[in-house]
């Protein structure tokens, strides 16, 4: 498969493009892809709150399968020219609810570790961080352009594109220092985003 490197899109989303292009002339719509994907991640924050290593990988896979779903939506509305106000919200809802619920199924999971119930709280910091950054891009992207709401962006990848190597992290056992990498890093993105919001609005 020759993914268009002069495509500005993510090379998920281009991959995402070509696998679902046979679904265009299909009863299939946008909306079956994102409430696959909702359902995905909703599988996933569920094993990982179940804190044992085969349910972790399981979620994982949840996850990323969740993570590639996002894009196929967006791509086969544009291919079915069923783009909608409504279809964009709950597209953007079923991102912030996946995004909440990975750190919190996490965060449950980890309790189980010397981290305890701080485990919970690293949890629930990440998660409240990701929806915070959640609601300001959405406002972002309604009120001033989607083009300033865009994540930073290199080469095809972008920054939410990490979290393809969840699968990595489970299978090494690694989920107690994605975790605090989480608790710290997500709340420092979004105090950056809090600048960009506040700079854009004003």
């Amino acid at each position: 498969m020759l993914i268009d490197r002069a495509d500005g899109r993510p090379w998920d989303a281009q991959i995402a493009y070509k696998l679902i292009y046979p679904l265009r002339n299909t009863f299939v719509t946008p909306n079956y892809l994102t409430s696959l994907r909702l359902l995905c991640g909703i599988f996933a924050g569920f094993f990982f709150a179940l804190g044992e290593y085969k349910y972790s990988n399981i979620g994982a896979f949840c996850f990323v399968l969740s993570n590639f779903l996002d894009h196929a939506d967006g791509e086969l509305a544009r291919l079915k020219n069923q783009m909608s106000s409504k279809g964009h919200i709950y597209d953007l809802m079923s991102d912030a609810i996946v995004n909440i619920l990975l750190f919190l199924g996490l965060g449950i999971g980890l309790m189980q570790t010397n981290l305890g119930t701080y485990a919970s709280v690293m949890g629930i910091i990440a998660g409240a961080s990701v929806a915070a950054i959640f609601y300001m891009r959405n406002d972002i992207e309604k009120n001033i352009g989607k083009k300033n709401a865009r994540q930073p962006y290199k080469s095809g990848i972008e920054a939410e594109d990490v979290l393809y190597i969840l699968p990595v992290i489970t299978y090494f056992q690694l989920d107690y220092y994605f975790m605090l990498a989480a608790a710290i890093g997500a709340p420092m993105y979004c105090v950056y985003v809090i600048k960009d919001y506040l700079r854009l609005k004003n």
